[in-house]
């Protein structure tokens, strides 16, 4: 066939109006595909598969518009429609391209408007490393899994042009999720890591993707297969191309940071990775186990800096979940932590650590400087500014200092319980007490099995009225964690609305309980105050600030419950020896 006859045929037979009428729905398709399935929630794969049926369904479009003609009487063979007045051929696809073409252009500038507003609230140079996926065929290497994640995450939040978001906001999500966009717009970010690790022998397998949210392109991607004793510097290539990929600047203390190689002794990184594992998903058992693990890799290398912080971390922690004496776990928290300084002293984690020891030691002056030269190493450790809020700034009452920092911890950190629950808790020690209500209800709205925020927006509901409420959320709470400290808030809220035998009923559990495990002496002094039995309490209060029994010991001039108690002789003479760090 003649091509200028074929051409001219095809133009003949609509097949050019067809194409075009095809490509402006095809769009119109797309367009709606991109902008609404998100909306929606519709996973990524929705919109592929409707860009697959369109390039499909092309070709049929074309063979159709060969054979067939649209007519008022109907579809017709091409044959039949040529015997038909030129009048009485549809004019219908002018009308399609027309209007396809109108909502196709609306939907498109309003995509363009939309993204680039989302892109303009989320700053470019912001990333969440979601968890990695593990392939290695054994739920015991998870460990290491989140290990390595963790540890990606801990070198980019080193770099202070990358905002870094914290691996509790990030642990809930899956490790390969559909809906990127909204998680990112959740995180605050606009790129997000996506990762699997695969352990078999001494060999270790990473595969990392970059990718930008807003549009899901991937900026990145890249698989590693090397030696177990390789990983730092896995870890620290990927870091570097990240921040290489989103333009970050890096200083060249931040360079080294992010080269370090924190030991050189494989089985002591297994161990410190177990560690940080269990301290993760803390409880009083798991904090102990943790420690055996840290003091394990501390042992396998002496020099690992943050095997000790890790020691020190789980050290003054499990006396607050009830598994240990201050007197015993202290002084070894102060050890460590002073042991991983020596070690490192550009170690924001080390600093950390020491910074929350001194806190519980009434070494307030102290406590401050470590802090601030945590955040100084690395103002996007969101724990640094957390504990820092809570502890030294709350404890002498700098309000709106502590809750800047509780804010910046949870500007870094945006989904984590725990920061979300201790803003609150610092709103109320501000007695800001609609603030702190407002916070906790959201904290345990997201996180309904949380036993802090229901025992946080207990006490906070009790010195707001709302007792009734109150004791609903003690008791939650309580049914969360046999925590005895709960057990003494419920009791002094039943005695304040004249329920005081339930309450010395209580009193009388609790002293039992002390016989066999660790009962803070804050915890009987909120019950005899509640009672009425100020001697008692302030006996109470005067061990609990002997046993160093924090943090609640050190919150003593600021605490809402104690506010009966001021101005008598004992308690002003104990707040002033806590705040001066004289207590003996």
């Amino acid at each position: 066939m003649n091509p200028k006859n074929f051409l001219a045929e095809l133009k003949r037979r609509n097949v050019y109006k067809v194409a075009i009428a095809y490509a402006v729905v095809a769009w119109l398709l797309m367009q709606i595909a991109t902008q609404v399935f998100p909306f929606f929630e519709i996973p990524n794969w929705g919109v592929r598969l409707i860009v697959l049926f369109i390039v499909i369904g092309f070709p049929i479009a074309l063979i159709i518009a060969w054979a067939f003609e649209l007519t008022p009487e109907g579809l017709k063979r091409t044959e039949f429609a040529d015997e038909l007045p030129k009048s009485a051929r549809s004019h219908a696809w002018i009308y399609v391209v027309v209007i396809a073409g109108v909502i196709s252009a609306s939907l498109f500038f309003l995509g363009r408007y939309t993204s680039s507003k989302q892109s303009a609230e989320l700053p470019a140079k912001s990333i969440a490393v979601l968890p990695f996926e593990n392939l290695s065929g054994n739920t015991e290497n998870a460990y290491f899994t989140d290990g390595i994640q963790e540890e990606i995450l801990m070198r980019l939040a080193k770099i202070t042009d990358l905002k870094v978001v914290s691996r509790t906001s990030t642990v809930r999500y899956k490790s390969s999720p559909g809906n990127l966009r909204e998680i990112a717009t959740q995180l605050g970010v606009a790129n997000v890591l996506e990762g699997s690790v695969q352990r078999t022998a001494d060999r270790v397998h990473v595969n990392v993707q970059l990718i930008k949210a807003a549009s899901d392109a991937h900026l990145w991607a890249e698989a590693y297969d090397r030696k177990l004793t390789d990983i730092f510097a896995v870890e620290s290539e990927i870091a570097k191309t990240i921040a290489d990929t989103l333009q970050a600047k890096l200083t060249g203390s931040e360079q080294h940071a992010i080269a370090a190689q924190p030991t050189e002794n494989s089985e002591a990184h297994q161990l410190y990775l177990k560690g940080r594992y269990l301290w993760n998903r803390r409880t009083g058992e798991n904090l102990k186990k943790a420690l055996a693990y840290f003091e394990q890799a501390a042992e396998k290398d002496p020099r690992y800096a943050l095997a000790y912080a890790g020691m020190a971390d789980s050290c003054f922690l499990i006396p607050v979940y009830g598994a240990g004496t201050p007197q015993e776990y202290l002084p070894r928290a102060r050890a460590a932590a002073q042991k991983a300084v020596e070690l490192d002293d550009m170690l924001a984690e080390a600093h950390t650590s020491l910074a929350y020891v001194c806190f519980f030691d009434f070494e307030r002056a102290q406590s401050v400087k470590e802090f601030e030269r945590a955040i100084s190493l690395n103002p996007s450790y969101a724990t640094a500014h957390q504990w820092y809020g809570r502890g030294p700034l709350s404890m002498v009452g700098e309000f709106d200092r502590a809750i800047a920092e509780e804010k910046r911890a949870l500007e870094l950190d945006p989904v984590s319980p725990i920061i979300s629950a201790e803003l609150g808790t610092v709103y109320t020690l501000a007695r800001r007490y609609d603030e702190a209500i407002a916070q906790l209800r959201n904290t345990v709205e997201m996180n309904p099995e949380f036993y802090w925020g229901h025992r946080f927006l207990g006490w906070t509901l009790e010195l707001k009225g709302a007792t009734g409420e109150a004791i609903a959320e003690y008791q939650k709470a309580f049914e969360l964690n046999d925590d005895p400290v709960v057990l003494a808030l419920l009791a002094h809220a039943k005695a304040s609305i004249g329920q005081q035998s339930e309450a010395r009923q209580i009193l009388g559990q609790l002293t039992q309980e002390a016989k066999t495990r660790y009962v803070s002496a804050y915890a009987f002094a909120v019950i005899y105050l509640a009672l009425g039995e100020k001697d008692q309490a302030l006996d109470c209060l005067e061990k609990a600030a002997r046993d160093h029994a924090g943090p609640s010991i050190n919150l003593i001039k600021v605490d809402p419950y104690l506010d009966p108690l001021h101005g008598d002789p004992r308690f002003e003479a104990l707040v002033s020896a806590i705040l001066s760090g004289s207590v003996k």
